[in-house]
């Protein structure tokens, strides 16, 4: 990516402040932003061990409300697309090669009767919450939080109790640790080929696990230093089973740092900003006041979004644009003679594969997801499945679909235009898609993904039980009731 389409993705001002529900979602108007202030001796002062002491001292309590929000919202999503990958190949295969070598069943699996100890149900979750890529997003840093985080803390809750109340404390700790972090390093990072969920992610996972055990300051800040040792996930796996093992590996690397700092095992003080430390070793960019500056008052938490299509989140404009034209002229394979976009050349950069020829393969193909679209008229998991990408009609479409890099189409934009056989062009301009900050998914919509993601793994009577533990997570005594309920009867 360079530096414009950089400053194109970064709609959302690194300062914006969030402390209300009425101000979720609020984007840079002009949709650019300055280069990156490069780091300075002043920010990076023991940088370590400001955010650990934040994160031991944060209460519950002190969340705004629309954090608190927006954090039960990042739960329910989170639960209901790990309970939908549960099935997925990609898990059949992690739990026979592991469940030789697990230990005591110790944790669900969501969505599945296994029991793993709690490192590897950590791992696991973390994986099957990924595998569709319908899991949430950053859209600052590309970064899907909750993988890591909440795959590690419900695993840790069936083995060490933890409120509701503390729980969701923790998640947004670890997600907002994860995501300044992350601000800290993007795009630089990203675009050397780190898989910024996994590397950022793990520190997410250590701090949310360190929270729920009761770290002292010293024993968080080797806790942040050991899940610095543990960079995991480049983005050459994108379109294989390797993508989802990022952040599911993120996720026990983070227990596993937490449980050692526990005990008192030992890193550096400053394992985040020193010379030779994590953001100096793997990325050209260092801007340590993201990570430390308005520690309580700005949320990263609150400008999560979540994903209405199973796929790579640039071509989710592209999808929006190929439903609405679907829906409002009645279109079937057979009316359209092409189908052109301009599209930033982002989207190209990640999504440009022509022909995939497997259903992970075609979550990364704008060509196979506008032809899904077109002809379902929707573009969830089934719409991304070996089957699809592999169907006759599917592919006769795609064939018609004709992307063009526009520099002046922003990522979260496409332009589409569809001729008809008839002569006749339809022309639909996105500027934001549904999922994003300006169109969030509202919580029925969630809800309805959620109830798609379970059926047939779930009953109707444990679905409603789910979502119920979910949205009321802060009044639970047990916040591994969720975990529970997500366990096949």
């Amino acid at each position: 990516m360079n530096e414009s389409t950089r400053r194109q993705f970064l709609k959302v001002s690194a300062t914006t402040a969030v402390a209300a529900p009425a101000v979720l979602g609020l984007a840079q108007a002009d949709g650019d932003t300055p280069p990156a202030p490069a780091a300075n001796p002043a920010a990076a002062h023991e940088v370590t061990h400001r955010l650990a002491r934040y994160i031991v001292n944060a209460r519950y309590e002190d969340l705004p409300e629309g954090v608190r929000k927006e954090g039960t919202r990042t739960l329910l999503n989170w639960v209901g697309v790990a309970v939908g990958g549960s099935r997925h190949e990609t898990i059949t295969c992690a739990v026979s090669a592991l469940a030789p070598f697990s230990g005591p069943p110790q944790a669900a699996l969501l969505g599945r009767r296994e029991r793993f100890d709690i490192m590897n149900a950590a791992f696991i979750n973390g994986v099957s919450s990924h595998i569709f890529d319908y899991d949430d997003t950053h859209l600052k840093t590309i970064i899907h939080p909750a993988g890591p985080v909440v795959s590690a803390i419900l695993a840790l809750a069936e083995y060490h109790p933890v409120s509701g109340r503390d729980f969701l404390n923790a998640l947004v700790l670890g997600i907002e640790t994860s995501c300044r972090i992350g601000n800290a390093v993007y795009p630089n990072h990203y675009d050397v080929g780190w898989h910024i969920t996994g590397t950022a992610g793990v520190f997410g996972a250590a701090a949310a696990t360190g929270k729920v055990l009761g770290l002292n300051e010293q024993q968080m800040v080797w806790a942040l230093g050991l899940a610095a040792s543990q960079p995991v996930g480049l983005r050459e796996s994108f379109g294989s089973m390797n993508k989802s093992f990022n952040p599911g590996r993120a996720a026990s690397n983070g227990i596993f740092a937490a449980l050692l700092a526990s005990k008192n095992f030992t890193s550096s003080n400053g394992m985040i900003e020193a010379k030779r430390g994590w953001a100096n070793t793997i990325s050209t960019k260092q801007d340590y006041r993201e990570i430390t500056e308005d520690l309580g008052q700005r949320y990263e938490m609150a400008l999560n979004t979540y994903k209405p299509f199973a796929c790579g989140i640039v071509i989710h404009p592209a999808i929006d644009a190929a439903i609405r034209l679907r829906n409002q002229y009645q279109l079937t394979p057979g009316d359209i003679a092409s189908v052109q976009l301009r599209v930033n050349p982002l989207v190209i950069e990640l999504t440009g594969k022509k022909t995939p020829q497997e259903g992970l393969q075609g979550k990364f193909s704008v060509y196979h997801a506008v032809a899904v679209a077109l002809i379902d008229g929707a573009a969830g998991e089934k719409q991304f499945s070996d089957r699809a990408v592999r169907d006759q009609k599917i592919m006769t479409l795609r064939d018609r679909v004709n992307a063009t890099v526009d520099p002046t189409i922003l990522p979260e934009q496409v332009d589409m235009t569809i001729t008809l056989k008839d002569g006749r062009k339809l022309h639909q301009f996105i500027a934001h898609a549904i999922g994003s900050l300006e169109v969030p998914m509202t919580d029925q919509q969630l809800e309805t993904k959620f109830t798609d993601l379970t059926e047939g793994i779930l009953s109707a009577a444990q679905t409603r039980q789910l979502l119920k533990d979910c949205w009321q997570v802060a009044q639970l005594s047990d916040a591994s009731l969720i975990a529970q309920a997500a366990v096949p009867q």
